[in-house]
């Protein structure tokens, strides 16, 4: 099928010179998607594999701990793409009030993130449409504080943007002039309402995640944005029942490659190489994540069974240890705050802990002692390494 341009350039004139910016044709696709076998059954391991990770949340002990810290790793890896040299370990000491090892600005962009996730969530779960104005709402959250909080949070931006370059004229691509961007919005809020016809939900997150990183409504924060909008999307349309596919390693991972399909896109209309690409990272991410919740299970059960050989301690110790799962970055105070063990008998605990290599103190004070469950954050970093 020949495709074509799926959007028309206008000239815009900017910063003293002429440019075209890029303004795309309302979603669905036109002409319709070509549904080849191969892509049809891609699209169905897709689905498949998006069931079984559905699924662990209701076989996980305690879901809500092992999402505590699926999400930061999330946070961790999207604001990597966007050069944020932020780790988890960071991220975790910066919630404890600790110095993490990074610029400030670096850890608090990751934590906005983890922020405007729980936003985005809780006004879904009262019941709220993933609409313009939620979508305003998070990107407040989302640059709150730190680097982007002086690029109008919560506003759709009213000056031109480029992405790659140093100006319009040499940028890789010109998203819609500044004047075009709420009526663009507003034709990718109906397409997610099913106007003007209804779509399946996981090919509604393909199709509108390329369509928001096309019109780059923000002046900052569109490709985080972008990313949760697809997470967002399959919680509302209740095909996740927690918040558990995070497609940010594999798009960090492939990263060229992802650029250049979205300009495929737009370039060619040749949806059906980005929708391939879209579904091989929900079998990726789907498996892994399901691989790791597996793993961490499987750690804490053996963590367990060593603990239980402690005697009478084992009680106390046992406590401490499921704190530490939701939290493996802590400190004595934390853990006393958060188990209702007295200081003393918390001390005697991590004592027990560190002789079991269970965990590791990452301070050598006294007071307001640091410690590490450095087996799950193991399991947890895995994809999460610096880019240089």
């Amino acid at each position: 099928m020949k495709r074509e341009l799926q959007g028309q350039y206008v000239t815009i004139s900017t910063v003293g010179e002429k440019a075209k910016a890029f303004v795309p044709a309302p979603l669905p696709p036109n002409p319709s998607l070509e549904w080849t076998p191969d892509l049809r059954s891609k699209f169905d391991q897709a689905l498949l594999a998006l069931g079984r990770l559905d699924s662990i949340s209701t076989f996980l002990p305690d879901i809500s701990l092992f999402l505590y810290m699926y999400v930061r790793k999330e946070a961790v890896l999207s604001s990597m793409i966007e050069g944020t040299q932020s780790s988890l370990s960071d991220l975790l000491l910066f919630e404890l009030d600790m110095e993490p090892g990074v610029p400030l600005d670096d850890v608090r962009e990751v934590s906005n993130y983890v922020a405007a996730l729980d936003y985005g969530l809780t006004r879904l779960g009262e019941g709220f449409p993933l609409s313009l104005r939620l979508i305003k709402e998070i990107h407040a959250v989302l640059l709150s504080k730190g680097r982007g909080s002086n690029q109008t949070p919560g506003k759709f931006r009213r000056t031109q943007n480029w992405i790659g370059g140093t100006r319009p004229g040499n940028a890789a691509f010109v998203p819609p002039p500044a004047e075009q961007v709420l009526d663009c919005m507003g034709k990718l809020e109906l397409f997610l309402h099913d106007k003007p016809e209804p779509t399946p939900a996981l090919l509604k997150a393909a199709l509108a995640h390329v369509q928001f990183e096309t019109i780059h409504p923000f002046l900052d924060g569109n490709g985080r944005l972008g990313r949760l909008l697809i997470t967002l999307l399959l919680c509302e349309q209740k095909m996740l029942r927690e918040p558990m596919l995070y497609l940010s390693l594999y798009f960090k991972t492939h990263r060229q490659y992802y650029y250049e399909l979205l300009n495929e896109v737009r370039l060619s209309g040749n949806w059906e190489a980005w929708l391939d690409f879209f579904a091989e990272a929900v079998i990726v991410t789907a498996t892994q994540a399901v691989d790791t919740a597996q793993q961490l299970v499987d750690l804490a059960n053996q963590d367990r069974d060593r603990i239980s050989g402690l005697g009478r301690a084992a009680a106390s110790v046992l406590r401490v240890h499921r704190a530490l799962m939701g939290r493996p970055i802590t400190t004595s105070g934390w853990l006393v705050e958060n188990t209702g063990i007295a200081p003393a008998t918390v001390n005697k605990c991590l004592g027990h802990l560190e002789r079991l290599g269970i965990v590791r103190e990452l301070t050598a004070r006294k007071r307001n002692r640091v410690f590490s469950y450095a087996g799950y954050l193991e399991i947890m970093n895995q994809g999460t390494e610096i880019i240089l």
